[in-house]
């Protein structure tokens, strides 16, 4: 983590030197970087929170078949909030990338 925090340093340093052209470009390619971790993480989270959500209806299907028409109504309601986490952090990720408010 020490490392980490040296290296972002040192290359804050090195942006802050640098000439106005250099800099947007190195806010550039970092925001390339930062909109393709955030939304590949967006989505993994997703994927996550989407089979956990369907597993569990199964199961609770399973266990009271009764209420597997309930549970599935439940369900698409859940997946549907977690789907538009994840919408919300490509609309991030595009404004990082066309949209920057830090780029001169």
């Amino acid at each position: 983590m020490k490392k980490i925090l040296f290296v972002l340093v040192a290359l804050t340093a090195a942006a802050f030197g640098a000439e106005e052209a250099v800099v947007n470009e190195t806010l550039k390619a970092y925001s390339m970087i930062a909109a393709g971790l955030g939304l590949g993480l967006a989505a993994l989270g997703g994927a996550i929170g989407m089979g956990h959500t369907a597993a569990a209806t199964i199961a609770g299907t399973a266990r009271n078949p009764g209420l597997g028409a309930k549970l599935m109504t439940t369900m698409f309601i859940a997946l549907a909030m977690i789907e538009a986490q994840v919408i919300y952090a490509l609309v991030i990720a595009l404004i990082a990338l066309y949209a920057n408010p830090y780029l001169g």
